[in-house]
């Protein structure tokens, strides 16, 4: 248990992570690892030294609970559409689907049908996680402690594997679809004969467009992760204020994120939209 200011933020930041231990490995409580060991990480110390390829189980179960009840709400309304007499949770679905419709017919200049899903989905499914920051921040750190989980972090955003794995997809497609459109020769080309048309200023031009290519997922996951995870530091730090200090400005940093959490959403899909679009455009 967290017992001052600084363990209580330590521990309401660190994820539940799993990974692994190699033999020798002296855990927190003193006890040594006999052989290399796939664990869960009891400190920020152990999460660390389990390295690159540790899980933050976490913010995987909650981006895939949060992806499943996104699934999960279209394809009811989806089953259950009617022209005659739609109900409320229809309208309001339309109303999403119709939004970012419009939002891709304005942005994306090619002509791809998985844009508009894509977009959807990535709309929905990051407001759908983003939202997990209006749970008061003691809650389900509270219940991981009761089922005897040392961290249990709920909103995914909060987490940089969570944005860059997004991201990373997002880039993926950019390259794929670069290629596919211009192909070989003409993604090659457009990375080193642009913006100077000249064989001698190749490595300046390939030099700039490679870093404009890998500053997109950078720009993607750090804008998202940055404004979330500012978010939920403050959150936390008013929960370490008097009770009535607390309602006083918890309600209306919760009113704020209203706007934020949506918001943030919304560049997410529009970047990623933009980008694609780029990616579609043959220059040559």
């Amino acid at each position: 248990m967290a017992t001052t200011s600084a363990e209580y933020i330590q521990h309401h930041l660190q994820n539940l992570t799993f990974g692994k231990l190699p033999a020798g490995y002296e855990r927190a409580d003193g006890s040594i690892v006999e052989a290399t060991t796939w664990t869960l990480a009891r400190t920020g110390t152990e999460a660390a030294d389990m390295g690159f390829m540790a899980f933050h189980l976490d913010t995987l179960g909650w981006s895939i609970f949060m992806g499943l009840i996104f699934i999960g709400l279209f394809r009811f309304v989806a089953r259950r559409a009617t022209v005659d007499t739609p109900g409320g949770l229809q309208n309001f679905v339309e109303m999403i689907v119709d939004f970012v419709q419009g939002i891709v017919k304005d942005t994306f200049h090619g002509r791809n049908p998985l844009i508009a899903p894509l977009a959807l989905t990535i709309f929905v499914w990051v407001f759908l996680m983003n939202s997990l920051k209006w749970i008061p921040v003691d809650y389900i750190p509270g219940i991981g402690m009761a089922l005897g989980l040392d961290y249990f972090k709920i909103v995914p955003t909060t987490d940089p594997n969570g944005t860059f794995g997004i991201s990373i997809a997002v880039f993926a497609l950019i390259i794929f679809y670069s290629i596919k459109i211009k192909g070989v020769g003409g993604f090659t080309k457009e990375l080193t004969l642009t913006p100077f048309n000249h064989w001698a200023l190749i490595p300046f031009n390939l030099f700039l467009e490679v870093l404009g290519l890998l500053t997109k997922p950078l720009s993607l996951a750090l804008r998202l992760f940055g404004n979330m995870y500012a978010g939920e530091v403050v959150f936390i730090l008013i929960a370490l204020l008097p009770f009535y200090v607390q309602w006083a400005l918890n309600v209306p940093w919760a009113i704020f994120h209203i706007l934020v959490i949506p918001l943030q959403a919304f560049i997410f899909m529009v970047l990623t939209v933009v980008y694609l679009s780029a990616a579609h455009e043959d220059h040559h």
